[in-house]
């Protein structure tokens, strides 16, 4: 029988208690379709559990003062237990102080909630050195801010939810997976990486097997629907439509989800402009995919599915690839699948990076002079020029070619891992003083450098400071570093977009407190790729 017409409603109610085949779900916690959103950091996340308020965030109270020394009674002290495997959110990291360089004590006596501020305050669109420097920070293995408690989140979420804004989501997935915790809105972040990766049974497995959690209808329906459970599906769709708890627009979809063949002859559904990843999961299961295009990273992830076009899964791996949530390795993998099929656009700049693969391997000094300038002039217009600099730019480099393509190899050289390997193997040239620049830059001595403009100012003023900037002593000085890190990275933001200022500032931290290779990586970056200013 149709979904639409069947007559049968299946409900049940039981005190505060809404009663939907087996599963239990809170009437106080069930989300009526036009309810409040959960609040969060990030606005697509799926409403697939019941939140807990708002208030819930604040409800840890800190330790009572006026507890007396001595017992004034016989009774039983109150013990509070915790598990010991149960992991302190906020220390949660994949990334350990071996790897990362960063002491672990680094959020001092930061507050949880200045912290998680300030990292959800970051602009996406960060030059690499930064951007990468911040992965690194999101992934490390660190103390908890001193007097959080165990119960803390906040900034363990901020830096999911960073990551997620990036589409680095196998990145996520790690660190929701280290946590090992069913707190909602962990799960939540859980549940919609893997929609988003395409592997989101296991999440729903976890959801019918713990109590704790209260999933809405839909993702009730659709992990049902997922586990093969057709006729508890249904049963629970009809449920929620008739109890007001899943809108007209999640009907539609969820029937269509369901049994795709009795709306063969409808017109199609009306993709949404801003899905969360379960109705993106869900139109795609009926035939309908959603261009990822215009969607925030996260979704981009999902083009990279061998079910996927390979144009697609290749300009979705350019997208990640400049924010550093693929490897370069990673996209090179994706352009070197085939031949390019057409020209223009991405073909082209496949096209330009093999002849500049075959050019390097062939040793003809020529043809590769001209492959680099081709591919240079793709890779400015992509914003990819520190992509494919990891991958071959020092060898480029290393070839000395002339003219503007040798000033190009030693760019791209410049811009890559090996930058001071490069510059020491490089001589300085009279006629071009930033080239002299960024050799100095990159060798670290920059005391007797010239600058040649406001630009190249800020960053020689940032080098050759002694002492921290004013506006970031007090944090500090307050045990608050990695606070300091997090605001001295807004600050190179801002300062690169114009405000000198803030950059000279940013760089002279970065120094003072040990990130001479942030330093030196971001200010080669800010003055080569100056499309970025």
């Amino acid at each position: 029988m149709p979904l639409r017409r069947r007559q049968k409603r299946v409900a049940c109610l039981a005190g505060a208690v809404l009663c939907v085949l087996g599963g239990l779900v809170p009437a106080a916690h069930a989300q009526s379709a036009q309810g409040t959103r959960p609040l969060s950091a990030i606005d697509w996340l799926s409403d697939s559990i019941a939140l807990p308020p708002p208030s819930a965030d604040s409800a840890i109270l800190p330790p009572a003062l006026n507890e007396p020394a001595t017992s004034t009674g016989a009774s039983v002290a109150e013990v509070t237990m915790t598990l010991l495997e149960t992991p302190v959110l906020d220390a949660v990291g994949l990334l350990p102080h071996i790897v990362t360089g960063l002491p672990r004590n680094l959020w001092g006596m930061s507050r949880p909630d200045d912290l998680a501020r300030r990292i959800s305050a970051l602009e996406l669109d960060l030059l690499p050195a930064m951007q990468n420097f911040l992965l690194r920070l999101m992934l490390a293995e660190l103390d908890p801010p001193k007097g959080s408690s165990a119960a803390e989140d906040r900034l363990f979420l901020a830096r999911v939810d960073r990551l997620l804004s990036l589409g680095a989501l196998d990145q996520a997935e790690a660190l929701l997976a280290r946590a090992g915790s069913v707190n909602p809105r962990v799960f939540r972040r859980a549940f919609d990486t893997a929609l988003l990766l395409g592997n989101e049974d296991q999440q729903c497995t976890t959801l019918r097997a713990t109590p704790d959690l209260s999933p809405t209808f839909t993702a009730r329906v659709f992990c049902l629907a997922r586990s093969g459970d057709w006729d508890a599906a249904v049963l629970t769709l009809e449920t929620g439509r008739a109890l007001g708890y899943i809108s007209d627009e999640d009907d539609a979809l969820l029937a269509r989800f369901l049994d795709p063949d009795l709306f063969e002859d409808e017109p199609e559904l009306q993709r949404p402009d801003h899905p969360s990843p379960l109705t993106f999961r869900m139109f795609e299961a009926i035939g309908l995919h959603i261009n990822t295009s215009s969607l925030p990273l996260a979704f981009a992830q999902s083009d990279l599915r061998a079910n996927i076009g390979w144009k697609a899964r290749a300009e979705a791996g350019e997208r990640l690839a400049r924010v550093g949530a693929v490897t370069e390795n990673q996209l090179l993998g994706l352009y070197s699948e085939r031949k390019p099929a057409a020209s223009g656009g991405i073909w082209d700049r496949m096209s330009a990076v093999k002849a500049v693969e075959q050019a390097l391997a062939s040793g003809d000094d020529a043809k590769l002079a001209r492959t680099v300038e081709d591919l240079w002039a793709h890779l400015e217009a992509s914003g990819l020029e520190v992509v494919f600099a990891q991958i071959f730019g020092s060898d480029i480099a290393a070839r000395n070619l002339p003219g503007t393509a040798g000033d190009i190899g030693l760019r791209l050289g410049l811009l890559s891992e090996q930058y001071e390997t490069v510059a020491e193997a490089a001589s300085a040239d009279p006629d071009d003083p930033l080239t002299n620049l960024l050799l100095g830059i990159a060798r670290g001595q920059t005391e007797e450098l010239t600058p040649m403009d406001d630009r190249t100012r800020a960053v020689l003023e940032g080098f050759t400071a002694n002492s921290l900037p004013v506006r970031l002593h007090s944090l500090v000085e307050q045990d608050r570093l990695g606070e300091a890190i997090l605001r001295a990275v807004a600050l190179f933001t801002s300062g690169s977009n114009g405000d000198l200022d803030e950059l000279t500032d940013a760089l002279a931290f970065f120094r003072q407190v040990g990130l001479e290779q942030v330093a030196r990586q971001a200010a080669i970056e800010f003055l080569i790729l100056e499309r970025r200013g």
